[in-house]
């Protein structure tokens, strides 16, 4: 590669799906030498999209790696070429470097199984380039094929099929195996947007398709439990060590959480040392978290029956006082339905905030325009990202037509008894304020307003607390997508394209 020519590289481009790049890269005169002197900053100078810079970062960090290979394959082979001469020397001085050759034993065996080692990695990779190099878009049903010609963004069940033919297509290109790799992703959406550049939907269809196409493996290996493949896959990766799903979640979760799969039952005396033990502890400052998370294991069951019997939350509360801390109360969650639910959280705003900031239904609403106004006096990255966050957070109720006085009280008093957010100038980073609020009372002060969502999620669940009807659609979508199902089929037609496209291949 280091001798090719401009029209080389503009070769090596179309043929890994990257033909868009070759006019800049004649107008620069990229040769091979120029090609494998490239930096991040030349490449986003170059390449304008995110995915092509990823891709072609990574085609070059694999050919080096390759040539790397290879030059240390030739070295070994050297090597052992030139070891029996050394051995039938008869020469003294030959025979004393090969005595000292028979005290290193040793130490070349080890040279060697190290050598083969590189080998073994060498030819993993090597086996990948394949693979991605040879990689072409599969046959598309004829009624795929027509939407395709038309040059029209597929609908919701036209992505899902879409999405279905390329992970049929990538695992038969992967023998089988359901991990695919990043690169491998990569590779795939790209030749997709090369064929069909429509569908890059101004610049963030990569993103999207990868994400679905990603969620589609997921979605297809969850219910596999005895395929032998999948079981040494998933004990690799670490998913479920390979056994059934009632039993890995004790070996999965995380180290904090701790329960037992049947917890001794305690009555009196006993079950009330623990009590007891739990309302000391919270009045402290310094708190043995430990201790409160084996006791809370403890007396769940008790908490529980509780909660079924619908016994006043103020007694619930006085018994358990650390469900008022959102640590315990994400923990409780976490225990009866083995979901993070903040990490869940993290992901959906990240993923749906610039979709509901740019629906039509939000664009005057009061939260909105607030947003567009703080917008501008910043412009650090992590201020910005924050803020949308917020906004998209907040404009949920808005965005399926539910009450939003049900959702959260802004820069207002609270006046519901379900749970309900309190939020304080939600676009100021300094003095912005979280609360959860449930019977009108305040539960938990929160951080941010992905620990209020989560918060305001975990409280119906926690507590058992139904839904209202003039807020259900914002909350049955918001827990379609914390416990993966498929969203609800009653979302607005206005919001359906902008909300549903990344969740497809849960469905």
């Amino acid at each position: 590669m280091e001798n090719w020519s401009v029209d080389q590289v503009c070769n090596w481009l179309r043929q890994r799906n990257l033909g868009e790049l070759v006019p800049k890269f004649r107008e620069e005169e990229v040769n091979g030498a120029a090609l494998l002197a490239l930096n991040d900053r030349m490449v986003q100078q170059l390449v304008k999209k995110i995915g092509h810079q990823a891709v072609l970062m990574d085609l070059i960090n694999k050919y080096q790696q390759q040539k790397s290979g290879l030059e240390s394959l030739t070295h070994c082979c050297e090597t052992a070429q030139k070891f029996p001469e050394m051995l039938n020397s008869s020469c003294p001085v030959e025979q004393e470097k090969r005595l000292c050759l028979a005290e290193n034993e040793e130490l070349i065996d080890h040279r060697v199984l190290k050598q083969k080692k590189n080998l073994k990695s060498f030819c993993a990779r090597y086996k990948t380039l394949q693979w991605t190099s040879s990689y072409a878009l599969p046959d598309f049903p004829y009624d795929v094929k027509c939407i395709l010609a038309e040059k029209k963004c597929p609908d919701h069940s036209m992505r899902i099929r879409i999405i279905e033919f390329l992970q049929a297509d990538m695992t038969k290109y992967l023998e089988g195996s359901l991990y695919p790799n990043s690169q491998q992703y990569n590779i795939v959406v790209n030749a997709l947007l090369q064929a069909y550049p429509f569908l890059d939907e101004d610049g963030k269809g990569f993103l999207l398709w990868k994400r679905a196409l990603k969620d589609r493996f997921k979605y297809v290996r969850r219910p596999i439990e005895d395929d032998e493949q999948v079981l040494r896959n998933k004990c690799k990766f670490g998913h479920r060590r390979g056994q059934t799903r009632r039993s890995s979640f004790a070996e999965n979760k995380p180290d904090d959480v701790q329960l037992q799969e049947e917890p001794i039952p305690l009555e009196g005396n006993a079950m009330d040392v623990h009590i007891k033990w739990l309302k000391q502890e919270y009045m402290k400052t310094q708190r043995n978290w430990k201790e409160v998370d084996n006791r809370m294991n403890v007396t769940i069951e008790i908490r529980r029956k509780m909660i079924r019997n619908k016994a006043p939350l103020k007694d619930i509360l006085r018994l358990f006082p650390f469900l008022k801390c959102p640590y315990q109360l994400f923990r409780e969650f976490q225990l009866l339905t083995q979901m993070d639910i903040y990490k869940k959280t993290v992901e959906i705003l990240e993923i749906y905030s610039e979709n509901i900031l740019s629906l039509y239904v939000v664009r005057n609403n009061p939260i909105n325009i607030m947003l567009q106004e703080n917008l501008k006096r910043h412009t650090e990255e992590d201020i910005l990202k924050y803020m949308k966050m917020t906004a998209a957070c907040l404009l949920l109720p808005d965005v399926f037509g539910d009450d939003s006085s049900l959702f959260a009280a802004v820069n207002e008093e609270v006046k519901v008894v379900t749970p309900v957010l309190e939020v304080k100038n939600p676009f100021n980073v300094n003095s912005c304020e979280f609360a959860l609020y449930v019977q009108r009372e305040e539960l938990a002060q929160l951080d941010d307003c992905t620990m209020a969502l989560a918060a305001l999620v975990a409280a119906f669940h926690v507590f058992d607390i139904p839904c209202p009807k003039r807020i259900h659609r914002t909350l049955n979508f918001l827990e379609s997508l914390v416990f993966e199902v498929r969203s609800p089929a009653s979302l607005p037609t206005q919001v359906k394209r902008g909300l549903e496209a990344p969740e497809y291949p849960s469905i």
